[in-house]
C-alpha cells in the first residue's frame, strides 16, 4: 500500500488541538525571513547576556523540535510515537564542545542512550556528529592532508576510540548508528571514521550508516564509489541521504577562500541527484541498507513506490524513512501508517546546548523554499477538518 501524503487525519493523529495552534503560530512566524532573522538575533542576545529565556524557547520552538532536556523526558515522545508505528532515533543534541574532557564525557552520554533504546521496541538508532568528539581545527587538517603532530596523533586516536566505544556497544545491543555529515572542509576525516566504523561492525547486518549529501555535486559519485568499495571489501554499506544542511555556509566559504563551490548550481540538480541517489541504493540492496532521510515527498514517494514494484517488504530492514521531528508528520506518519519502516529525528539536551540546532531548523524552515508554506497549508487543512475555532 502506498502512503497517502495527503492525509492530515493520519498525518497529525498525535497532536492536540492546542498542539496544533501552537505549531501554525510557530510556523506562521518562521514564514517570515524578517522575524525569523530578528528572533534568532534576539535570541543568541539574550542567551549572550545570560538572561532568563530558557523556558520561554523551551515550550516555544523546544517543544516544537526536541524530545526533551534529558533521556527521561525524550522517552515520554518516543513512547508517544511508538503508538503510532514510528520509531525514533535518539540525537544528543550537544554540538561543538572544545575541551577534551568534554569529548570523554560525551561517550557514556550515547552508551547512556543505546542502552535505554535496546529496552525499547521503537528506538532503532542514535545519532552522533563527529565534531562531538574532535577538535574542528584537528578535523580540517586532517581533511587537507597535512602532517600531524604526536600531539595530534594522539588526539585523532582518541576520536577514533571514542567513536569505537559506542559503535561496539551499538553492535552489542542490536542499535544502528547514523554518523552525521558535516562541513565538507572536515568531511574526509568523518567519511574515514564511518568507512572504519563499518568495515568493523557491519558484518551481516547493518548497524553504522555514513551520510552522503546530494546537495554537493560530488556526492552521487561518492556514493557510487563506496557501494563498490563495501562490496570489494566485503562489508555492507549503510547509506543515509540527506540533500545537506551547510549551503549557504558552504557558498559563503567557497567564495571568500576562492575554490570551486562544492554545492549544486540549483535544486532541481540536487533533486536530481538525490531522487538517483534513491533509486541506486535500492538497486544495491543486495549489499546495502538505505535510510532516506528527507522531507521530500516525491523522494519519499520514489522509494516507497519501487519497493511496491519490487515487492519488497514495507518494513524490510534495509529500507528506512526518515523526518526531523516536528516537521513532515504528513510522511513521517503516513509511511507508517502504511506499513514502512519510519524513524523520527528526536533531539534532546539542555536547551542551552541545543540552540545551535533549533537556529538551523528556524532558518531551515524559512529557507527552504515551500518547506514552511507546506507545514501550514497542511496544519490548517487539519484544524479545518477538526472544526477548531
Amino acid at each position: 500500500m502506498l502512503p497517502e501524503f495527503d492525509n492530515t487525519a493520519i498525518a497529525f493523529q498525535y497532536r492536540s488541538n492546542k498542539d496544533l495552534k501552537q505549531a501554525w503560530f510557530l510556523f506562521s512566524s518562521m514564514s517570515s525571513p524578517l522575524l525569523t532573522k530578528i528572533g534568532l538575533a534576539a535570541t543568541q542576545l539574550a542567551i549572550n547576556l545570560h538572561l532568563p529565556v530558557n523556558t520561554l524557547i523551551k515550550k516555544t520552538i523546544f517543544q516544537q523540535f526536541c524530545g526533551g532536556e534529558d533521556l527521561a523526558e525524550a522517552a515520554v515522545k518516543a513512547n508517544m510515537l511508538a503508538q503510532y508505528h514510528v520509531g525514533v532515533i535518539l540525537d544528543y543534541g550537544v554540538e561543538g564542545k572544545g575541551t577534551e574532557a568534554d569529548f570523554d564525557n560525551a561517550v557514556p552520554e550515547f552508551i547512556k542512550a543505546i542502552n535505554y533504546a535496546a529496552g525499547q521496541k521503537n528506538i532503532p538508532f542514535i545519532s552522533l556528529k563527529v565534531t562531538g568528539f574532535a577538535h574542528f581545527a584537528l578535523l580540517e587538517k586532517i581533511n587537507t592532508d597535512q602532517a600531524l603532530t604526536p600531539a595530534e596523533q594522539e588526539a585523532w586516536a582518541k576520536v577514533y576510540k571514542r567513536i569505537d566505544a559506542i559503535c561496539a556497544v551499538a553492535a552489542e545491543k542490536n542499535i544502528m548508528v547514523l554518523i552525521d555529515a558535516e562541513e565538507t572542509w572536515i568531511a574526509t576525516p568523518v567519511h574515514e571514521l564511518a568507512e572504519a566504523m563499518m568495515k568493523k561492525y557491519n558484518k551481516g547486518k547493518v548497524i553504522v550508516f555514513n551520510t552522503y549529501q546530494m546537495y554537493c555535486h560530488s556526492t552521487l559519485s561518492f556514493l557510487e564509489e563506496t557501494i563498490q568499495k563495501a562490496k570489494a571489501e566485503g562489508y555492507i554499506l549503510g547509506a543515509k541521504l540527506v540533500r545537506g544542511a551547510y549551503m549557504e555556509k558552504e557558498r559563503k566559504r567557497a567564495k571568500e577562500m576562492g575554490y570551486t563551490d562544492p554545492i549544486q548550481p540549483n535544486k532541481e540538480s540536487t533533486d536530481r541527484d538525490y531522487n538517483d541517489a534513491v533509486t541506486l541504493c535500492m538497486h544495491n540492496l543486495d549489499n546495502l541498507w538505505v535510510f532516506i532521510g528527507t522531507h521530500n515527498e516525491k523522494s519519499c514517494l520514489l522509494g516507497a513506490t519501487y519497493m511496491d514494484a519490487h515487492k519488497i517488504d514495507p518494513n524490510a530492514p534495509s529500507v528506512w524513512f526518515s523526518q526531523l521531528y516536528g516537521m513532515s508528520d504528513n510522511i513521517s506518519f503516513n509511511l507508517a501508517h502504511a506499513g514502512y519502516n519510519v524513524a523520527k529525528y528526536l533531539p534532546y539536551g539542555p536547551v542551552k546546548d541545543v540552540i545551535p540546532y533549533l537556529m538551523r531548523r528556524a532558518q531551515e524552515n524559512t529557507s527552504v523554499a515551500g518547506q514552511t508554506g507546506r507545514e501550514l497549508s497542511l496544519i490548517k487543512k487539519e484544524v479545518k477538518r477538526r472544526r477548531i475555532a
